[in-house]
């Protein structure tokens, strides 16, 4: 149950307060949240729809791309809608709605990506037993549970947050609700809360990062000292490099934002680093994907074909 408060609604400053630019702004993200959606929906359509890409590794994929549409959807509607709104508001109901999906999406994505490296090390170091080891239940289920996780983490920290005392000033200096801008507004001791977005939020987050480094290594590792052919070997690292660059994008300004203390950073700081993973990141990653793949790419000029 939601805490009392006096604040009824939150006022979303936005990313920048020069009226001037809210029209420019509307039209720039309108078109990358065009992308976003058009580009992950198309890798969605094609892993669903072609049977060679019917293996683990497309249907990690799959769930990454209806990962990033809905992690955009849960801050770039609204977004969008504010641009073009005098009044910024969301209810305090929505505004923990908000920063539940938002913390639920993205640590599902953390999770998600290192149980993608988790698959490339298993395919490359231990081909003969990929099939068994990486069959179509135990898939289902490492995807399952880091929706089931990201679920209850993120339901962890909407109802701490939601149970605080906002007496104060409504204002937001973010463009979507989120921990670090609501705890600055509350009243009375929030170190409870900021405990548990250092360790439980650091934890998955770095526990993720630290897997997916470990089953790099390992790779690495396994391809310089049994592989012989030059060949192969650019082979192997070719297919994780598109992955690997997706979990330097997605890491590299969430554990800036969520690491580093408040006050060293200016609001505006934070919110340009937001808008990397929230709205940058998600759009690159069907690029990266369909550019770097030959499967992808085959498998996209086929669909074409078909339609036409």
């Amino acid at each position: 149950m939601l805490n009392q408060t006096s604040v009824t609604e939150f006022l979303l400053l936005g990313v920048t307060d020069i009226q001037e630019l809210q029209p420019v702004l509307f039209v720039v993200f309108l078109t990358i949240y065009f992308g976003i959606v058009a580009g992950n929906g198309a890798i969605l359509m094609i892993v669903i729809s072609d049977p060679r890409l019917h293996s683990p590794m497309y249907f990690f994929l799959g769930n990454l791309s209806c990962l990033d549409i809905s992690y955009s959807t849960v801050t770039l509607p609204k977004m969008l809608e504010n641009f073009l709104s005098i009044h910024k508001a969301i209810s305090f109901v929505g505004c923990i709605s908000q920063l539940h999906f938002f913390h639920f999406l993205g640590s599902t994505e953390a999770m998600l990506l290192a149980v993608m490296a988790l698959d490339r090390f298993v395919a490359i170091c231990k081909p003969l037993r990929y099939n068994v080891i990486m069959n179509h239940q135990r898939c289902i289920q490492m995807a399952s549970t880091t929706w089931v996780i990201g679920f209850f983490h993120a339901m962890l920290h909407s109802i701490m947050t939601s149970h605080l005392n906002f007496c104060g000033s409504n204002q937001i200096h973010h463009f979507f609700c989120d921990i670090k801008p609501l705890l600055e507004l509350a009243c009375g001791n929030t170190d409870l809360n900021q405990w548990l977005l250092n360790t439980v939020t650091g934890t998955i987050a770095m526990g993720s990062f630290l897997l997916t480094i470990l089953s790099y290594f390992y790779i690495i590792t396994c391809l310089f000292f049994k592989t012989y052919s030059c060949r192969m070997l650019h082979r192997a690292l070719s297919t994780c490099a598109s992955h690997f660059m997706v979990v330097i994008l997605f890491y590299a300004p969430v554990v800036f934002t969520y690491i580093h203390p408040t006050s060293d950073s200016s609001m505006d700081e934070d919110r340009v680093i937001a808008i990397m993973y929230t709205v940058v990141t998600p759009v690159l990653n069907p690029l990266i994907y369909t550019l770097r793949n030959k499967e992808v790419k085959k498998a996209l000029i086929r669909v074409i074909r078909r339609k036409l």
